[in-house]
Formats: C-alpha cells, structure tokens, sequence
C-alpha cells in the first residue's frame, strides 16, 4: 500500500510504501497511529484514497465496495457544466485490500520531523539513467578491451557514415 502523508506546516507530502495494508477496516476522516507505518510519535487523519483500478474514496458512501452514483460535484466529478449531473463510479469510505493509495494529513508530529523518517521527492538524488544505444556500445567495447573508445563512442548522436 502506498501511503501519501501531507504535513501543512511545511506544505510537503511524502511518500511511504508499506508491504502489507496497515489501516484494514478504518474509514475515512478517522486518526490514526502511524508508528505502525514505521513513523513513531506521529498522527494522521485520513482524508482519501483510490483502489486498484485508479475509483476514488467517497467519504459519504458506506463499506468497502465500489458503486456507480449519479454525482453533481465532488471527488471523482470534474464539472464541465452547471447542473449537470454524471453517473461515476467510486470506492466506499472503509479501507479494505483492494485500496493501493492512502492519503493522510499530519495531526501530530513527533519527537523527529517526519523528513528524517521519509525521504521527499525533492531531496531523492536522481540516478543518470543510460540508454540502451550507451549500454550496448559500452557492452562491447569493453568485451573488445579498448574503455577509451567506449567514452567517444558515448559522445557521438545518429548514424556515423564511413
């Protein structure tokens, strides 16, 4: 389960994953502990959430299951029109193993702020990715045994014409 903590103070949210569910069976607006989740002292409300196929939660539709409502304004409606009114499919209030992504709001900090817990987008050192010309011409030029010419090889973009 992918949970998505927002904190106000700082108007960040952090993502965590978990490997098992760890809010079975609560409902939406409740607080909950989140030492469970790998982040003691701290305390979050549950404000939503979507299921495996991308339906949000709807606070005001009861269970687990997922319906088809006629909604006017809300989550999961985007209003192209006035009064209009679209039948939409959403996920109940009550989380369940069928829920993927849990977003929660900090109701209280702990002893440690919570980026030393969870590392946030922002500070995630960006790994060089090398594309798959790169890696081949790299692959076999150090089979042949000449590294240098790997480095020029690197360097050179489209179709080299002898």
């Amino acid at each position: 389960m992918k949970l998505v903590i927002s904190d106000r103070k700082t108007g960040k949210a952090y993502n965590k994953k978990t490997a098992e569910p760890v809010f079975l069976n609560r409902k939406v607006g409740e607080e909950v502990d989140l030492g469970s989740a790998g982040l003691p002292g701290f305390k979050a409300r549950i404000t939503g959430g979507s299921d495996k196929q991308g339906f949000p939660m709807k606070p005001t539709l009861e269970g687990q299951g997922r319906k088809k409502l006629l909604l006017e304004k809300g989550i999961g409606i985007k209003s192209k029109a006035k009064g209009r009114r679209v039948r939409k499919s959403v996920r109940g209030n009550t989380v369940g193993q069928d829920i993927v992504q849990l977003n929660l709001v900090i109701t209280k900090q702990g002893s440690k702020p919570i980026s030393d817990f969870i590392r946030s987008a922002e500070s995630k050192v960006e790994e060089k990715k090398e594309t798959a010309k790169e890696r081949m011409i790299k692959e076999s030029l150090e089979s042949v045994g000449n590294v240098e010419l790997a480095e020029e090889a690197k360097k050179i973009k489209g179709k080299v014409r002898r």
